[in-house]
């Protein structure tokens, strides 16, 4: 790979996301694992005479759908970057990915949860896009199954600016090599969107890579709109704990302690959303 050919550095080198984002303690993964036991109605005596079908939207390297085959879910991704879906399949036991668009997408099977973690949804820019990505993930869930989201907080940004507006430095090592960034957000008001340009240093060379991207900016009430005339119905929306929240998800199974509808301020960085299919 030659920078000139990197269309996206981490989602094309997937093994570098992960040096980028570790998640040692697979926070991510237990955090649907137990909104999932949870949530989902099981048998009479509370177990499932098959495993959980789960599809995984902007799935990755396939890293949380590795936990939760190890769990016993049947896991399916899907991912925009050849090369996330190719690592998934290679990287992880029990993980089938395949290339697709979240915003349009049919992979003939229905399932009992739809999970769209790490802001993926707020890639739908526009809300002719929203409402054809929920209409997909509706039409892919059985009647009683989840959606879960995981997602930037559009409501956290309202009149607070510690995010925006001023280059922020990170760095991390992978491969005996220091990789920095000099990341800056900005709000574009018309479009509603948080917009971001991040400039790398590529080690052992002179070369600056500039890429950009957007995440639409949803508000709680807003995305309730959008997934009641999609056929859902909110069972839970929170902002912390939560897999990317400072306060991280504890270490537990089951219902206790989960955040319940309309229990927290909603002031925080992340929205936790989990929606019923009716």
């Amino acid at each position: 790979m030659t920078m000139a050919e990197a269309r996206n550095l981490l989602t094309d080198n997937p093994a570098l996301y992960e040096a980028r984002f570790p998640d040692p303690d697979h926070t991510a993964g237990r955090f649907v694992d137990d909104v999932l036991q949870a949530y989902l109605p099981g048998d009479a005596d509370g177990s499932r005479t098959s495993p959980t079908a789960v599809l995984d939207l902007g799935c990755g390297t396939g890293r949380d759908l590795g936990f939760l085959a190890r769990r016993g879910y049947h896991c399916r991704g899907l991912d925009q970057s050849p090369a996330m879906v190719d690592y998934a399949q290679k990287r992880y036991p029990g993980v089938t990915a395949s290339l697709g668009d979240l915003r349009d997408f049919h992979v003939g099977e229905r399932f009992d949860a739809v999970i769209c973690l790490d802001s993926s949804l707020l890639y739908c820019h526009t809300d002719s896009e929203l409402e054809s990505c929920l209409r997909c993930c509706r039409t892919h869930l059985r009647t009683g199954g989840l959606l879960v989201a995981e997602m930037r907080n559009g409501a956290f940004f309202l009149g607070n600016t510690e995010l925006l507006d001023h280059p922020t430095r990170s760095s991390f090592q992978w491969q005996g090599s220091t990789w920095r960034a000099e990341t800056t957000l900005w709000i574009d008001h018309a479009a509603q969107l948080l917009r971001r340009r991040r400039q790398w240093q590529i080690p052992d060379t002179t070369d600056d890579l500039v890429q950009t991207s957007a995440w639409r900016l949803l508000f709680p009430l807003e995305l309730t709109g959008h997934l009641r005339r999609a056929g859902f119905t909110v069972r839970a929306m929170f902002d912390t704990p939560g897999p990317r929240t400072d306060r991280g998800w504890p270490t537990r199974s089951g219902r206790v302690g989960l955040p319940g509808l309309g229990e927290g301020p909603m002031s925080g960085d992340r929205m936790h959303v989990i929606a019923e299919a009716t």
